[in-house]
């Protein structure tokens, strides 16, 4: 994989420059690719309940990269193909467990990691593909993570952005941490709940959202989940709103399905995916994190190339949570771009 320029001499007694991260000087962003639209598509029945959504655009006889979106639950979305070069790369995207396109929408049953992780296992082999670069933010990097380390044998590389280990004390910053930085957010996601249970909120929005006798209640209950997350994602607050049926459809899943992860799949100390990373050591790796990531904290991927140092570390220095703005969404591409050199 292409890496920075590192022809200066350390030192004595200096870091190495593979220990530190390499912060970003101010370069012309790039922008996204132009809209392309899949050459194949279609749905993948992993068990009697789950249908996963799945399709492929760009060069066919390309060069295989999967996109695991994020959430857990968000979906993927026809922007996501665009970070990646259609003449060169055969884009391969699919919605996870009642995610996005798949169906059942929002269904808990049989979905947890494990099953995602042999979900992807499943994909690849219906699509016949040996290996394949994997690209995934936030719960796509825990997912990609979690995958490479059972499968590294068929991964060229990671591209790894906002670092998420599924880990209590980053459900605990979620519920509220966030709210030392967007107070106005959190008043309004917190509001909701009986003053006796603010002090475990995902507790209680987990039985509202799994509780279908109150579908009203449900349904405010995940609009201001996906509003809460939305207003903490950017580097410049966005305050989303939600009114078609359509969207609450899909708010609803989403808050669903991330509640119940964050409930039932949290890695313990014991399965941490840092003990894993002795494992994945030596594929081609680049963490871009920014700097100003609120959703998921620059701690995380600090603590992960610690461990690792072989990958690369791309620290946005003004850069937030989401892949679109516009800082996090040039150092993504130009990631993409430096796999033609593999």
């Amino acid at each position: 994989m292409k890496r920075e320029n590192k022809t200066a001499e350390p030192a004595e007694n200096q870091k190495e420059p593979s220990e530190a991260p390499l912060y970003v000087k101010r370069k012309p962003l790039l922008s996204l690719f132009p809209p392309t639209s899949p050459y194949s598509n279609g749905y993948l029945a992993v068990d009697k309940i789950h249908n996963l959504y799945w399709e492929q655009s760009g060069n066919p006889d390309g060069v295989p990269i999967l996109l695991l979106h994020g959430g857990p639950g968000a979906g993927a979305s026809p922007l996501h193909r665009r970070f990646f070069d259609p003449d060169f790369f055969r884009i391969i995207i699919f919605d996870q467990r009642g995610a996005g396109r798949s169906t059942p929408i929002g269904s808990l049953e049989n979905n947890t990691t494990e099953h995602l992780i042999e979900d992807i296992e499943t994909l690849r082999k219906q699509l016949r593909i040996k290996k394949w670069h994997i690209f995934g933010g936030s719960w796509g990097s825990t997912l990609a993570l979690a995958y490479a380390s059972k499968y590294k044998q068929h991964c060229l590389s990671l591209i790894l952005r906002a670092i998420f280990l599924c880990e209590q004390e980053e459900i605990d910053w979620f519920l509220y941490g966030m709210k030392n930085i967007f107070p106005e957010a959190w008043e309004q996601f917190s509001s909701i709940a009986p003053e006796n249970q603010k002090d475990d909120l995902l507790s209680f929005y987990y039985n509202v959202l799994t509780n279908d006798n109150d579908p009203e209640k449900q349904m405010d209950a995940a609009v201001r989940w996906n509003l809460y997350e939305g207003a903490c994602s950017s580097l410049i607050p966005n305050y989303d709103t939600i009114t078609t049926d359509e969207q609450k459809h899909h708010a609803l899943a989403f808050a669903r399905i991330e509640a119940h992860y964050f409930k039932t799949q949290v890695f313990s100390k014991e399965k941490s995916l840092l003990n894993a990373i002795e494992n994945l050591r030596f594929i081609p790796t680049t963490i871009i994190q920014g700097r100003y990531d609120i959703i998921c904290p620059i701690r995380t991927a600090h603590k992960l190339h610690a461990l690792w140092p072989e990958a690369d570390y791309v620290v946005v220095p003004d850069g937030g949570h989401s892949a679109l703005d516009a800082p996090i969404r040039s150092r993504l591409i130009e990631a993409t771009e430096s796999l033609k050199t593999m």
